[in-house]
C-alpha cells in the first residue's frame, strides 16, 4: 500500500488561484481571500473537480440564475 499526500488547488474560470499556507486549512478564510481577487467568488458554488496532477482540485463556479 502506498500513501500519496495531495495538495489542494483552487480554480476559478480556468485560472489556478494561489493558496497561502496560513489559509490552507481554513475554507472560509480562503474563500474571502480569493474573493478579494475575484468578487464573484462570494456567490459561487464549490465543485469538486477531482484529482489532477497530484492535487485535489476544487473549482468555484459562478451561480447562474435570474435577478429579481
Amino acid at each position: 500500500m502506498q500513501i500519496n499526500h495531495l495538495t489542494r488547488a483552487y480554480r476559478y474560470d480556468g485560472i489556478d488561484l494561489p493558496v497561502p499556507p496560513h489559509l490552507a486549512s481554513d475554507p472560509d478564510g480562503l474563500r474571502a481571500y480569493h474573493a478579494t481577487l475575484y468578487p464573484a467568488i462570494l456567490n459561487a458554488e464549490l465543485f469538486d473537480a477531482g484529482v489532477s496532477g497530484g492535487a485535489h482540485v476544487t473549482e468555484y463556479r459562478r451561480a447562474v440564475g435570474t435577478k429579481g
